[in-house]
């Protein structure tokens, strides 16, 4: 019984790993919130991404970093809490048509079970990007979320705002 589970397990490790990273995440900072004596701090890190679809939005996360022996050697299930902050920084344009719920960002945040993605959404109705960050595993997954929205707004010059509508389906 337990040879089909981390058979399907190795699995979704290797389509994981195949899967190219949607964004580029930026390390903005990391502050320290548990000392631990001879091994690394438990932290708090925060990261940019842009969104790699529609130019002129970057989000921001937080996420815990565990410390210890097991953060050191880089074994540690992290926590399944993250929070997320999405803003305009330049006028929108989409390079491409895009679904509903597309991942922006995915990063592992364990040896095998747990992952962390960013996906986006569309509010048509009201032209607004919709960001989503959650924590899923591979076997029970995890409610903690977080949610972002951006306005798309004129930029300087440019008197034409897109439609999300238009762009993701």
């Amino acid at each position: 019984m337990r040879l089909p589970v981390l058979l399907s397990a190795i699995a979704a490790v290797c389509l994981a790993s195949a899967v190219p990273a949607m964004a580029q995440e930026d390390l903005i900072f990391k502050k320290s919130t548990v000392w631990k004596a001879l091994t690394p701090d438990d932290k708090l890190a925060v990261y940019g991404v842009d969104d790699p679809v529609v130019e002129g939005v970057a989000c921001h996360y937080t996420v815990p970093e565990r410390g210890g022996v097991k953060g050191m050697l880089g074994v540690a299930e992290e926590a399944s809490d993250a929070s997320l902050a999405c803003r305009q920084i330049g006028p929108i344009k989409f390079k491409e048509k895009a679904d509903q719920g597309d991942v922006v960002f995915r990063e592992r945040r364990s040896l095998i079970w747990k992952k962390m993605q960013i996906v986006r959404g569309c509010d048509a109705k009201r032209n607004v990007l919709v960001y989503l960050v959650y924590t899923d595993r591979l076997i029970e997954g995890s409610p903690k979320n977080s949610t972002s929205t951006v306005p798309i707004m004129p930029w300087g010059a440019a008197a034409d705002v897109p439609k999300c509508g238009d762009w993701i389906r």
